[in-house]
């Protein structure tokens, strides 16, 4: 169960899973053995960090499409034939990546706050009409997997998000919502799954080409929707919240 832990970073649930132990026995062994929490973890090297600020109060939505998250999370293009992740820092890949301009990637992402339900694109922007198309397309995602409709819409303050919006919003009658400037936690279903994300996918394996990391996105969101154990959801996928479409 440390081994697990260690290597992998999963929580209670998915060490339970692996191993047959029950969870809360899991808890009590991690707890013995001075484990840290995985909040307390940098998502990437699994160092330890000084605890971010939370909400004062967690809460969930009773049904589907109540509310849901919207967020950007920027990620650094990998240059052709891989970056230090795939040949190592010793390799001289570091300067080289210092050197060459490869931009960067914008992965889009919409969660539901009942279901965790999540939807992302790797887009080359987070321009108004970038967000706007996104938020279609995620529409239509939600509603082929069983939400009709979408009530309210969370978001920080970003102008995209303000103002390019509004007139679909408004079409698909969805209110919007927006967090206090500089308090990101309040977002945290979207900050929460933008972790994962990265550790699952962006950063899981290295990867030779910035399409090679893209291709596998839907791939792991599929996992991530109807195969991978959620802490928050007792174990179970997000898909389990859902009905039969």
């Amino acid at each position: 169960m440390l081994a697990v832990r260690r290597v992998e970073r999963v929580g209670r649930e998915e060490i339970a899973a692996r191993t047959g132990v029950p969870a809360r026995t899991v808890s009590r062994i991690l707890a013995r053995h001075g484990v840290p929490h995985l909040s307390r973890l940098d998502p990437i090297s699994g160092q330890l960090i000084r605890a971010s600020k939370t909400t004062a109060v967690r809460y969930e939505r009773e049904s589907p499409g109540e509310l849901v998250h919207m967020d950007v999370k920027k990620l650094g293009r990998i240059p052709d034939g891989g970056g230090w992740r795939a040949h190592g820092r010793a390799s001289g890949s570091i300067q080289r990546d210092r050197n060459t301009k490869v931009g960067f990637d914008y992965v889009h992402s919409l969660v539901d706050d009942h279901t965790r339900l999540a939807y992302s694109e790797v887009l080359p922007d987070e321009k108004g009409a970038t967000c706007a198309a996104f938020l279609a397309r995620a529409i239509e995602y939600f509603a082929a997997h069983g939400i009709g409709r979408i009530e309210r819409l969370m978001t920080d303050n970003a102008w995209a998000y303000r103002w390019s919006l509004r007139e679909l919003c408004t079409a698909h009658g969805i209110r919007q919502k927006f967090i206090r400037p500089h308090c990101p936690w309040q977002n945290g279903k979207a900050e929460r799954f933008n972790r994962t994300l990265q550790t699952e996918w962006a950063y899981r394996q290295p990867f030779t080409s910035n399409d090679d990391r893209a291709a596998a996105l839907a791939p792991w969101l599929e996992h991530y929707n109807t195969g991978r154990r959620h802490s928050a959801l007792g174990g179970q996928p997000p898909i389990s919240r859902l009905r039969p479409t």
